[in-house]
């Protein structure tokens, strides 16, 4: 088992681009660490670079204690699960999990037993004499995760390995991938553009963007405190709502203004003195969906937070509704809610909506960053 440490990591192609930028992580002995970001951050490219598959321009890799900068990746002591599985057709399932060990001259009978205990694991038992043309994509997923495991590496690295399985397999891969961890006991360090996958298994997620890491935490952390405005619209579904406003003073109260709204702000925030300095001035607003209200308890339990607003769209999802807004007064202020199945609102109605106050934002409108929780 092995810790990991990228220590000021750059990755620099011909014709001066960046890929990476003074990347700085520390991961622990046996986390489950995902990089998520959108295509082009510099997630995989990280990845690679871990894996010995992409040199490093500039910086320092250690892997437990061991600088390996210019270690070959067949030393690494790490294992690698591609997007695309990468199995050789003409093998069956049982040679393709044991092809590395056979390169590195294991004994047969220790191949036959590690083979045989990882499909076990997996349960692929029944498959170990098939080729991959005979295979679903997810026991595909399951041989590639197989032939890693076989391994006992000390460090797993997963590039996007669900994105080619449908939603309903992703969401069981999921679940079997988070109790894979935790019976292996081995760090794990994952790449992915979904964010859903980010939040259901990591133990802390690093959010990246244009090659650089924008914030670090555990997944709820992420959720409730985003410190800057991407990562506030990046984690979460639907997304975070975002309005342009200012904040004005009425005694001792600070209000947040859009249009002809005005929302009390609740004392914790009014009297935060690094929002005070934004009295006057514009900033950017986030609520997520959830902290949208139509029902009457909460129109009654936030009357200085209350708007008109006029139905669009509505979505039905089951055990809950979309409803997609436009703010009475503010035009330009367009609100995603996610609110209760009971909701008789439909497309074309004016309803009143109570923010959660409590649970907004606040953003400066320059730098992004968050000002106050």
């Amino acid at each position: 088992m092995a810790s990991l440490s990228l220590k000021h990591i750059y990755k620099k192609y011909p014709g001066g681009v960046v890929a990476v930028s003074d990347f700085c992580l520390e991961i622990k002995d046996k986390e489950f660490i995902v990089f998520v970001g959108p295509s082009g951050c510099g997630k995989s490219t990280t990845l690679r670079m871990i894996a010995g598959l992409e040199e490093i321009t500039e910086g320092e890799l250690f892997i437990g204690d061991k600088l390996v900068n210019d270690v070959a990746p067949k030393d690494r002591d790490i294992a690698m699960v591609f997007q695309n599985y990468a199995l050789y057709p003409h093998m069956t399932v049982f040679e393709n999990m044991a092809f590395g060990l056979k390169l590195r001259k294991t004994p047969k009978e220790e191949i036959k037993r590690r083979v045989e205990e990882a499909a076990r694991i997996l349960d692929i038992n029944h498959l170990l004499e098939r080729r991959p043309k005979a295979l679903s994509g997810g026991q595909k997923q399951r041989v590639a995760l197989g032939r890693a495991i076989v391994r006992n590496p000390k460090v797993f690295l997963l590039d996007e390995p669900l994105s080619n399985l449908d939603a309903k397999l992703r969401a069981t891969m999921r679940t079997e991938l988070t109790l894979l961890h935790k019976r292996l006991g081995t760090t794990f360090v994952y790449v992915t553009h979904d964010q859903v996958e980010a939040m259901t298994m990591a133990s802390r997620i690093v959010v990246m963007k244009d090659g650089k890491i924008q914030q670090v935490d555990t997944p709820q952390d992420l959720y409730d405190q985003p410190n800057k405005i991407f990562v506030a619209g990046f984690i979460g579904t639907p997304p975070m709502n975002f309005i342009d406003c200012s904040i004005k003073e009425k005694g001792e109260d600070l209000y947040v203004v859009f249009g002809e709204n005005e929302l009390k702000l609740p004392k914790e925030k009014s009297t935060n003195p690094a929002l005070r300095e934004y009295i006057g001035k514009d900033v950017i607003a986030g609520i997520r969906p959830e902290c949208i209200h139509d029902e009457p308890m909460y129109i009654s339990q936030f009357p200085d937070t209350c708007i008109d607003t006029y139905v669009e769209v509505t979505e039905l999802m089951g055990a809950e509704i979309y409803l997609y807004l436009n703010a009475v007064g503010a035009e330009d202020v367009k609100l995603t809610a996610r609110v209760s199945s009971r909701s008789t609102a439909r497309a074309g109605d004016t309803v009143k909506v109570a923010m959660d106050i409590t649970r907004m934002h606040l953003f400066d409108k320059d730098t992004e960053e968050c000002i106050c929780h």
